[in-house]
């Protein structure tokens, strides 16, 4: 895969992609080998539906060298290129208190997606169309659905994505996908057969398609480890005529199965339906310890051990989890593998516990817990359970992900967050302006004739700036010559690699 990129790349991103990492960052590195992406627009993408409950919690995001920056911008400088966010239609009680888990309302993902444009990053809308979480245990509808007919839930469902979408895009946000439902294995608005679940489907598939033709639709499925299971719900999609165009999976490897089943089952969608497929959602613990008082999901004693489980729980080992399923979706037959989401990559404590014991662990808990119920900064908070008295009226607390986050406790950006940015690095060869790979006397003259202002094909500017001065001059030319000639020359002809700037 080539690419043409600018010359104007940010500083941070240079120096990393050519090994001169700043000063005071030296040990903040993973090893990263890029994909050969098939698509130059494969989603880097990365779900951060809890930022705004965090934020009213304290937290604040810092760089991998301790600026303190804001989280989008913190996420664009290191590659990712687009952002999911949850939506519920109603997560609070008559009281205004809200359910948790970010209280994600439509205003709430109004102020993510403008916060995301305004980074360059697009923005991926992830209705679940329920007040709380809705995955393949819960698919509840609404307090404001309840007792209402099919007929009545499809008004309903065209009427909430219109006026959300407005709503959202009126804010800012660069709109490029919608999911219709989260993980809708085994139902939709409270609907479990195929055929009630593919007109709700298709309710909000057509109020998207009027909303902008532009914008993609997505369905969203999990537990591809049911490899047969995983293929028929493709099938039944077909079979229903249910309009869309990306088939999306979950992949957690704890429970998941392997990534050539991961593959195997995208490829089928993509060879039998023609459709494009990626990953909403992945994460994998780059430690084992809790720093928030509240239990991971992923621990030393849950979670923590399988066959599928390649990586170390180290940021190296967090870092090689994305990049081996972003390879996994990037093998899909027929480039229909669109990319991958992180889920809840900024999801960190509101208050460490690390360290602490007797009551000063006790006074830390309990402050995080009264935020948590304040501004929502746990997963669920004791208000839900009028919703959902069965999960999260029971277990309500905080962040059981904070170990799979991309940032430390204090909110410093962890080393494995430039993945994002590393695994779309290309590398090129300096001096060599026709891209084929070598450094000939052609390349040499192909920069005279550019300098020249004569139309040169396939001058690259990044690749033809041999003594990387951030110009490009007759110098450069010279120097190719010399090189060619066999004669000294300061700057090393050699592959280098470069990193796509913010946003892209």
């Amino acid at each position: 895969m080539k690419r043409t990129f600018c010359i104007l790349l940010s500083l941070v991103l240079l120096c990393s992609a050519f090994g001169a990492v700043p000063a005071g960052a030296q040990t903040q590195s993973v090893s990263v080998e890029p994909i050969d992406l098939h698509r130059e627009d494969f989603i880097r993408g990365m779900d951060v539906s809890s930022v705004l409950s965090l934020e009213r919690s304290g937290v604040k995001y810092y760089t991998a060298d301790g600026a303190k920056e804001d989280l989008f911008r913190i996420l664009a400088d290191n590659g990712v290129n687009y952002i999911r966010v949850r939506v519920w239609n109603d997560p609070f009680d008559a009281s205004g208190n809200g359910y948790g888990g970010g209280n994600n309302d439509v205003a709430t993902a109004a102020q993510i997606g403008a916060r995301a444009a305004a980074c360059g990053m697009k923005l991926l809308v992830d209705f679940h169309y329920s007040d709380f979480w809705a995955d393949p245990g819960k698919q509840k509808a609404p307090k404001a659905w309840s007792g209402m007919s099919l007929s009545q839930k499809l008004n309903a469902v065209r009427d909430f994505t219109t006026a959300s979408l407005q709503t959202i895009r009126g804010a800012g946000a660069d709109i490029g996908m919608v999911q219709i439902g989260n993980e809708t294995s085994n139902g939709l608005v409270g609907e479990d057969s195929w055929w009630n679940m593919s007109q709700l489907y298709n309710a909000g598939s057509a109020a998207v398609r009027a909303f902008d033709p532009s914008v993609l639709v997505a369905i969203h499925f999990t537990n591809p480890e049911k490899t047969a299971y995983m293929k028929s719900l493709a099938d039944f999609l077909s079979d229903y005529h249910v309009d869309y165009d990306v088939f999306a999976l979950s992949y957690y490897p704890y429970w998941h199965g392997s990534l050539s089943n991961l593959t195997e089952v995208l490829d089928y969608v993509a060879v039998n339906h023609h459709k494009l497929t990626m990953v909403a959602e992945t994460s994998y613990a780059y430690t084992l310890s809790d720093s928030d008082g509240h239990p991971n999901t992923v621990s030393a004693y849950a979670n923590n051990t399988g066959s599928d489980l390649l990586w170390d729980f180290t940021p190296q080992g967090q870092a090689d989890e994305v990049r081996a399923v972003m390879n996994a979706v990037n093998n899909v037959s027929d480039n229909a593998g669109l990319g991958v989401f992180y889920w809840e990559g900024a999801w960190i404590t509101v208050g460490d516990t690390t360290g602490l014991s007797g009551s000063a662990y006790d006074s830390r808990l309990a402050a995080n817990k009264a935020l948590w119920e304040r501004d929502g900064s746990g997963w669920a908070a004791s208000y839900c359970g009028e919703y959902d008295p069965d999960d999260g009226g029971k277990w309500y607390g905080g962040c059981a992900v904070d170990n799979q986050a991309f940032f430390a406790p204090d909110g410093k950006a962890l080393p494995s967050l430039q993945v994002f940015a590393q695994v779309a690095a290309t590398s090129y060869l300096l001096g060599d302006t026709d891209g084929d790979s070598e450094v000939t006397v052609i390349d040499a003259t192909m920069l005279q004739r550019h300098l020249a202002q004569v139309k040169s094909t396939g001058f690259i500017e990044a690749v033809a700036d041999v003594d990387s001065d951030s110009d490009i001059t007759i110098l450069d030319a010279t120097l190719i010559k010399r090189w060619v000639a066999g004669l000294f020359c300061p700057y090393p002809i050699a592959k280098k690699r470069i990193v796509p700037s913010p946003g892209s």
